[in-house]
C-alpha cells in the first residue's frame, strides 16, 4: 500500500500475475483437469470467505478478475467492493451481467454478499464447461437463461422477497422446471457438479 499524504491518494501494488482465468479458458480445446478445477474453486471460495468474514463483498466476481500465476489463483479488481453492513439499496447496475445474481437483476439494488457466491458458481461452470453458463444479451434475456437452466422460483417467493424492492420488474414469469446443469457438463465427475 502506497499513500501520498499531500494528495491523499492511495495506491495498492500487487504482484505481477501471468494472465486471468478468462485468458486461460478461452479457445481451449481440452477440459481442465478436475484437480485444477477443484484447486481453483477452493482458492476462490477461500478468498470470498475471507472478504465476507471481514465485512466486504466483491460485487464483480468473473473470470477476468481471477488472476493466475502457475497454479495459484487470486481474486482481483476490488474497485466495486462494498461493506456487507452498508446501507441498501446498493448500485443497481453492478457486476458483469453474465455473473449477476437474480436478486441483482430483479430488485432496485437490494442484494447482499451472496451475489458473490452466485457469481463464483457461474465461474465454476465456465471453468468446467469452457463456456459461460448464462450469456444473456440484456437483463430480461439473462433472467430467461437463468430460468431455463435453474427453473423459475416459486411465485410466492418472488412476491415475498423481491417485489417490494423492484419498481422496474414484472414478476409474471412463465413457470419452468429448468434443465439443470448436469446435462451441460456430461464429462464432469458428479462430485465436481455437486460442488
Amino acid at each position: 500500500v502506497l499513500y501520498d499524504e499531500p494528495t491523499g491518494r492511495l495506491a495498492l501494488v500487487f504482484e505481477l500475475m501471468e494472465m486471468n482465468l478468462y485468458e486461460t479458458i478461452k479457445g481451449r480445446r481440452h477440459y481442465l483437469p478436475e484437480a485444477k478445477v477443484k484447486s481453483y474453486m477452493h482458492d476462490v471460495m477461500k478468498a470470498l470467505d475471507h472478504m465476507h468474514r471481514n465485512g466486504i463483498f466483491h460485487r464483480d466476481v468473473k473470470p477476468e478478475n481471477l488472476l493466475l500465476l502457475d497454479d495459484e489463483i487470486k481474486l482481483a479488481d476490488l474497485g466495486s467492493c462494498r461493506g456487507i453492513y452498508s446501507r441498501q439499496p446498493y448500485t443497481e447496475y453492478i457486476s458483469t451481467r453474465w455473473y449477476r445474481a437474480p436478486e441483482c437483476l430483479l430488485t432496485d439494488g437490494y442484494y447482499n454478499f451472496k451475489m458473490d457466491l452466485f457469481a463464483a458458481g457461474c465461474v465454476w461452470f465456465e471453468i468446467v464447461a469452457l463456456f459461460p453458463l448464462f450469456p444473456g444479451q440484456n437483463e430480461m434475456d439473462q433472467i430467461q437463461k437463468i430460468h431455463n437452466i435453474l427453473g423459475t422460483p416459486d411465485p410466492e417467493l418472488l412476491n415475498k422477497k423481491f417485489k417490494k424492492n423492484a419498481s422496474h420488474m414484472d414478476f409474471n414469469f412463465p413457470e419452468k422446471k429448468g434443465s439443470g446443469i448436469e446435462r451441460l457438463v456430461p464429462h464432469a465427475d458428479p462430485e465436481v457438479v455437486e460442488l
